[in-house]
């Protein structure tokens, strides 16, 4: 008898067992449901629907959505993008109503042809349709361009077709100018300045001859062109080098001074030609001279006084005392050094003759090989 019992209670505990999974799942499929798109996401959605159809490109549509509830608003240009962004809207998921507040404005300059007739929308496509679609227009796409690539291989195989011939241009005779004529050519020519030539040039630095020794050296430019058989020999500004031939200071008890100088190099037309010149020789006033003229004046100014103090032989004595000052007043007297001052013109005289080699000639401009400086010539 108890065995009908054990079998409500098998039944029982089945059914509970059915119940609870059948809760378990009901729940865990409402979990795994995603949540309602928002209003934003909506209306992100319904305006990219719009936006990728063609027909309804350049059309002012405005979406607004809330409680995912979709207005159109704003114009288009007929009832057919009308309707068309109607569907787009309606056809996006979670929209639940779609509010179509578009009017009708055609553009301005289509006002004066008759509107066409709009075609019936076309109807909402599903999912799968939609796929369905994308796929044949892949493939028709791929088919296109492998017809594209068979095509170009087959151009390319193909031999190519030759270009027309152009016609040829008539020729023209021109006759060419002359060509200009060439430059002459400089004219070499050597040269011999003779013994005697007067070469002026401008000493460079100061030479005094308190201080000048023998062989010391000394710099200078000539002051202006040696001219000679219609060449230009040594041109203005070449430098010349010459020594200190001798040297005397100007004692206080003996002498006077003395400063000689002499010409030994010439630098012309890039090449060094050694020179002999005359001396140039420059002598001071001596001690002797102002020894005479002082003890003259003293010897008068002491008769002068000797005869206000005592006549004929006040005189005798006063000039003898005078004499004895002026003598004494001159041994600390010393003579007039010689000075060559910088810039100074000094003609010196050749002893020899010179061999030049130049290409310079007279009124020709000047050559870049005169390796010195131009100068401006001084009133002499």
């Amino acid at each position: 008898m108890k065995f009908p019992s054990e079998v409500s209670r098998s039944i029982q505990a089945t059914g509970l067992a059915v119940t609870l999974a059948l809760g378990i799942g009901c729940n865990k499929q409402a979990s795994e449901q995603p949540p309602p798109p928002t209003d934003q996401q909506i209306a992100s959605a319904v305006q990219a629907k719009i936006g990728s159809e063609s027909a309804l490109n350049g059309q002012n549509i405005q979406v607004g959505v809330q409680g995912a509830v979709v207005t159109l608003s704003g114009t288009a240009n007929d009832e057919a993008s009308r309707a068309l962004a109607s569907n787009d809207a309606g056809s996006v998921s979670g929209v639940k109503t779609v509010l179509n507040n578009l009017t009708v404005q055609p553009p301005a300059q289509a006002a004066a042809a008759p509107a066409p007739v709009a075609p019936p929308p076309p109807p909402a496509e599903s999912a799968r349709e939609k796929r369905d679609r994308l796929m044949k227009e892949r493939a028709a796409k791929q088919r296109e361009a492998k017809l594209a690539q068979r095509r170009a291989q087959a151009e390319e195989q193909a031999p190519p077709v030759p270009p027309a011939p152009r016609p040829v241009p008539e020729r023209v005779q021109t006759v060419a100018p002359p060509p200009p004529p060439a430059p002459p050519k400089p004219v070499v020519k050597t040269v011999t300045i003779p013994a005697g030539t007067v070469v002026p040039v401008r000493i460079t630095e100061a030479l005094d001859s308190s201080s000048a020794q023998p062989n010391q050296t000394f710099h200078g430019t000539v002051s202006s062109d040696l001219i000679v058989d219609g060449m230009v020999a040594v041109p203005q500004g070449s430098t010349v080098v010459g020594r200190v031939i001798d040297a005397k200071d100007a004692a206080h008890f003996k002498g006077s001074s003395l400063l000689s100088i002499e010409l030994t190099q010439l630098t012309a037309h890039g090449r060094q030609i050694a020179l002999v010149t005359d001396p140039y020789s420059k002598q001071g006033a001596g001690r002797g001279k102002n020894t005479a003229a002082k003890v003259g004046g003293g010897a008068a100014l002491g008769a002068i006084i000797g005869a206000l103090a005592g006549g004929g032989k006040g005189a005798a004595i006063g000039a003898a005392a005078g004499g004895g000052l002026g003598a004494g007043a001159n041994t600390v007297t010393r003579g007039e050094q010689v000075q060559i001052k910088p810039e100074t013109l000094v003609n010196f005289k050749l002893q020899s003759p010179v061999n030049v080699t130049t290409s310079r000639a007279v009124g020709a401009p000047r050559s870049f090989s005169d390796n010195s400086p131009q100068l401006q010539q001084r009133p002499q």
